[in-house]
């Protein structure tokens, strides 16, 4: 079993603190917004297999230090990748990918994300809080010239029904936080200045419940996400590595 003070400091990407039983999780970058890259894909899977894994945790919240939950977006007509990736790389995002996911979902108290701003990354939270500055988009993948198929392909298709969730994933659409509380991707809008204090005032009046109450709705609520991540998560990543089989050899 994990100690959080085994984990807390141990990740350049995530920061993390505890305080009653509600462990925080901020992502960032150099203390500023999350700059998605292969050092927080790595490190991702690691830091919530450490949650999961603390027993002393009951309440965790998920936020962003700065004015980005996440980003940046993508620039349209760019790729991730000119060139065909090698092997290994291409074995290391697919193994990290199934592991980031799953890890997420295996943690087994009841998540409380608070979306300080443009999101760029799915959500599997329990309950989803979001600035007023905040918006939703998939620009990693099809905008980047990549198949969507990380999570992405099962998340947003749950979430918004399969029309739109393609219509979104095929457009880089970018929802907004009025649109997203309209269209049931969250629970509530909040002023940018009021979010956290909204995250924490929710997860104080969890975490004095009992704690296989705690641990089982949890469950509960992710098994059939995680069924479906189970059948189709794997496949998506292999489709998005095969996908890049066509792109040029890179010159020695």
């Amino acid at each position: 079993m994990s100690e959080s003070s085994e984990y807390s400091e141990k990740y350049s990407s995530v920061k993390m603190e505890r305080q009653d039983g509600i462990i925080t999780v901020l992502l960032h970058t150099n203390g500023g917004s999350l700059r998605w890259s292969l050092t927080a894909h790595a490190e991702l899977p690691e830091a919530f297999h450490d949650i999961g894994g603390d027993r002393e945790n009951r309440i965790m919240i998920l936020t962003g230090i700065g004015d980005e939950f996440s980003g940046p977006a993508a620039t349209p007509g760019t790729t991730l990748f000119e060139n065909r990736p090698p092997i290994e790389l291409m074995d290391r995002i697919h193994w990290e990918g199934r592991r980031l996911l799953t890890n997420l979902l295996d943690i087994e108290i009841p998540i409380i994300c608070a979306v300080n701003g443009p999101a760029r990354n799915p959500l599997l939270s329990d309950i989803v809080l979001a600035s007023e500055t905040a918006a939703f988009q998939d620009s990693a993948h099809f905008m980047f010239e990549l198949v969507p198929g990380d999570g992405v392909h099962v998340l947003y298709p749950l979430l918004l029904g399969w029309n739109r969730a393609r219509y979104f994933l095929l457009t880089g659409q970018i929802i907004g936080a009025a649109k997203a509380l309209e269209l049931g991707l969250v629970a509530e809008v909040l002023p940018p200045d009021a979010v956290f204090a909204r995250a924490r005032a929710l997860a104080a009046s969890m975490v004095g419940k009992p704690r296989l109450l705690l641990r089982y709705t949890r469950l509960l609520f992710t098994e059939h996400m995680r069924k479906q991540m189970q059948d189709l998560l794997g496949y998506g990543l292999a489709l998005e590595s095969m996908a890049l089989m066509e792109r040029p050899l890179a010159r020695n």
